[in-house]
């Protein structure tokens, strides 16, 4: 490539992915907020056709494509040039592999975080529950390729022989139930719990947030420090506390305030320190209901919250709220199934956590246009189909890309319009059995390392 090109096809790349990819961040991840990062993280960089504004938005539309290989990315970024007058640059995928590993971990987690934030403040008092922000907090494995680098960092489960597994990552996410966007992640190795990950995220709670969560993450030590940063819980009671119903002081109809005092013995993952700073007691309200649904599993539900006003959350309206506590099960199935970020494609931890960042950035994005679209045109952001979203994105970039200005805010207009029409039907008490109807191959699980198989292949 000659040098006296390279600055003029950075420009015409960026241009292009701001009208496609990149608008509907136009106000969320602006170039300049992008530069600010940079330049806070004192990131420097050679003039190259790979820099890092032209590697991140590549690296979004690799894990939004279906097809999410290196040479696909460098394929449409060549695809992109082919109309200019400019110098086509090799489909080698070197330079473009060699981009992602220079972008620094850190620019894309504070790049990340700043788009959930930023999506988060554009949230109304009429799409927040009792005046209060909710966060959904949960745990999930993603697979990744079994290199020795990533066993080490991630080691696969250890039931299984070296050579047949596959090395796994444990994420914690807090997921926004106004917006549904991802607002932080964690990342450990398999065996951690779910009430580990969870710590590591208070640090993302603000004042007055409401944290929703399963029986995990019930504990007394988690229930004080979401206290101490002056959020509120709400989650199921654990199933290894017994406490007699009759016990506290009624409120309500199956609704009543009681105390919880210190554990004796300090618990497993927290350190003397810790434990000491505990209070001795803790005033807390237990909510207890029956479900009587027919496919159901549980039966009665004892909900544990720090919301003790009565007035101001009612029981009913609690109730109603764990109820969406299952979304946060539907925003990992959309983030593993629906973007594909279950099985990852990279071969180094680093590498790993990149990946995962930038799943969550291009998940975030689709939450934007879905949050664009449904405010636009008066429907539920939620209901929308985040699929069908992201089936429209792909079919409207060639035609964003070919236009700009005026016209091409014609067509982003008509993409929000075609994304409201794909409406998602509300199914309360859906009941499916768990069950597979397409059988898989009839193949062996693999029980040996490939390399024994093959030895006893040349014996047979």
């Amino acid at each position: 490539m000659t040098t006296s090109n390279t600055p003029n096809r950075v420009e015409i790349l960026k241009d292009k992915f701001n009208n496609s990819v990149g608008l509907p961040f136009c106000d969320l991840l602006p170039e300049a907020t992008i530069q600010e990062a940079l330049n806070s993280l004192e990131i420097k960089y050679r003039r190259r056709l790979f820099d890092p504004f032209v590697t991140l938005w590549a690296f979004l539309s690799q894990v939004l494509d279906a097809d999410k290989s290196c040479h696909n990315a460098v394929s449409r970024v060549i695809a992109w040039l082919s109309a200019e007058k400019v110098e086509i640059p090799s489909q080698d995928t070197g330079a473009y592999c060699q981009a992602r590993q220079r972008l620094p971990e850190k620019l894309l987690q504070q790049l990340f975080s700043k788009v959930a934030l930023g999506l988060q403040c554009k949230v109304t008092p009429e799409y927040l529950w009792c005046g209060r922000h909710v966060v959904i907090v949960d745990g999930s494995t993603v697979s990744m390729p079994d290199t020795a680098k990533n066993q080490q960092a991630y080691p696969q489960p250890s039931s299984q022989l070296p050579g047949c597994g596959f090395p796994i990552a444990k994420v914690g996410v807090f997921f926004s139930l106004a917006t549904g966007a991802a607002i932080a992640v964690v990342i450990d190795v398999l065996n951690t719990h779910d009430i580990k990950l969870a710590r590591r995220l208070y640090d993302f709670l603000n004042p007055r947030d409401v944290l929703l969560g399963d029986r995990a993450f019930c504990s007394y030590a988690d229930i004080v420090f979401v206290k101490d940063r002056q959020a509120d819980v709400i989650f199921r009671k654990h199933q290894a506390r017994f406490q007699e119903l009759r016990n506290g002081k009624i409120v309500g109809a199956h609704d009543k305030q009681t105390v919880w005092h210190k554990p004796q013995t300090c618990p497993q993952g927290l350190t003397k320190e810790e434990f000491s700073t505990l209070p001795p007691t803790l005033t807390i309200r237990e909510i207890y209901y029956y479900i009587a649904i027919s496919g159901f599993r549980t039966q009665q539900v004892s909900l544990i919250t720090t919301l003790l006003d009565q007035t101001a959350y009612s029981t009913i309206n609690l109730v109603k709220l764990y109820g969406f506590r299952w979304d946060v099960e539907l925003d990992l199935k959309h983030l593993k199934t629906t973007l594909g970020m279950d099985i990852l494609r990279s071969k180094s931890p680093a590498m790993v956590r990149k990946e995962i960042y930038a799943y969550l950035l291009a998940y975030n994005l689709l939450r934007t246009l879905m949050w664009k679209a449904g405010t636009t045109y008066g429907v539920q952001p939620l209901r929308l189909s985040l699929q069908g979203t992201r089936q429209h994105l792909d079919n409207f970039i060639p035609q964003l890309l070919a236009t700009s200005g005026n016209k091409c805010r014609r067509i982003y207009r008509t993409l929000l319009a075609m994304i409201v029409h794909k409406e998602v039907p509300e199914r309360p008490g859906r009941s499916e059995p768990r069950v597979r109807k397409r059988r898989p191959k009839a193949y062996p699980v693999m029980q040996q390392p490939r390399c024994f198989l093959r030895q006893q292949m040349v014996k047979a």
